[in-house]
């Protein structure tokens, strides 16, 4: 831990110029941001392994790094020396502190509460946005499985093989329904549950909102930094994946 504080106070001196009082809680956002681009690429392999628990991953590996920081500013002293961090603050409110710390130093709109209903703000803007698109995303998946199921149910109606590219090009097409009719297949069985995961899963994001109301200030904003990453990095994510195969369908469709 001492490790862990000693990082974001180096990272803090460095921003102090810039952002006086401030500058370790956007140290605390840096780090956050570190972290979370060291775990990018088990993010990107979860993305592509399309399950309903896609990332689970990277936030388990995370539990160890908000542990670190939830202990950080929560002793008194580090390495049997003196904490420094808890002397610092976001605005008004020291990052050590809780919302009840606040709560009883000038009530829900004093100048510390103020600077959590800020928070609480910002990570019910951040689970809206994650209930949104969980939301679009499974009924994509649910109207991409019925158009598969529907296509892959379709016959072809000639009796002879077409011939040459244009016959390759059929021939790839054929194989690809195939292949959807046959994930149709499992995903119809899967299909209302998945649409149920789809509504559900999102709105866990809500519940960041009560783990920052009894954390450390500190806590609070790494829990902000990571759930806007993963809302965001997803988003990227989709939408580079929506563009390759939007540009694999117009080579296909390409003429000979």
């Amino acid at each position: 831990m001492s490790v862990f504080t000693h990082l974001v106070a180096e990272l803090g001196r460095l921003l102090e110029p810039v952002l006086a009082q401030s500058a370790t809680a956007a140290a605390i956002v840096l780090f956050t941001v570190l972290v979370r681009l060291a775990l990018h690429p088990l993010s990107r392999a979860a993305f592509r392994g399309a399950t309903p628990a896609a990332g689970c991953l990277p936030m388990l590996l995370q539990l160890p790094v908000f542990f670190v920081m939830y202990q950080a500013f929560s002793s008194a002293e580090v390495g049997g020396k003196a904490n420094e961090l808890l002397g610092h603050r976001l605005f008004a409110a020291p990052l050590g502190d809780r919302w009840t710390d606040a709560l009883g130093e000038g009530g829900l709109f004093g100048a510390q509460g103020l600077v959590f209903l800020g928070l609480f703000g910002a990570i019910a803007v951040v689970a809206a946005w994650s209930a949104v698109r969980g939301r679009r995303s499974a009924a994509s998946v649910a109207a991409a499985a019925a158009a598969a199921k529907a296509a892959g149910s379709k016959k072809p109606a000639g009796r002879g093989a077409p011939q040459g590219k244009a016959g390759a090009k059929a021939g790839a097409k054929a194989g690809a329904g195939a292949g959807a009719g046959v994930m149709a297949e499992v995903s119809a069985e899967q299909q209302e549950v998945m649409r149920k995961l789809g509504g559900v899963l999102p709105l866990l994001s809500f519940g960041t909102l009560i783990t920052a109301a009894v954390v450390p200030l500190a806590a609070g904003l790494y829990l902000l930094t990571t759930t806007a990453w993963s809302v965001a990095e997803r988003a990227w994510l989709q939408h580079r994946k929506e563009r390759a195969e939007r540009s694999a369908g117009q080579r296909v469709e390409q003429p000979a």
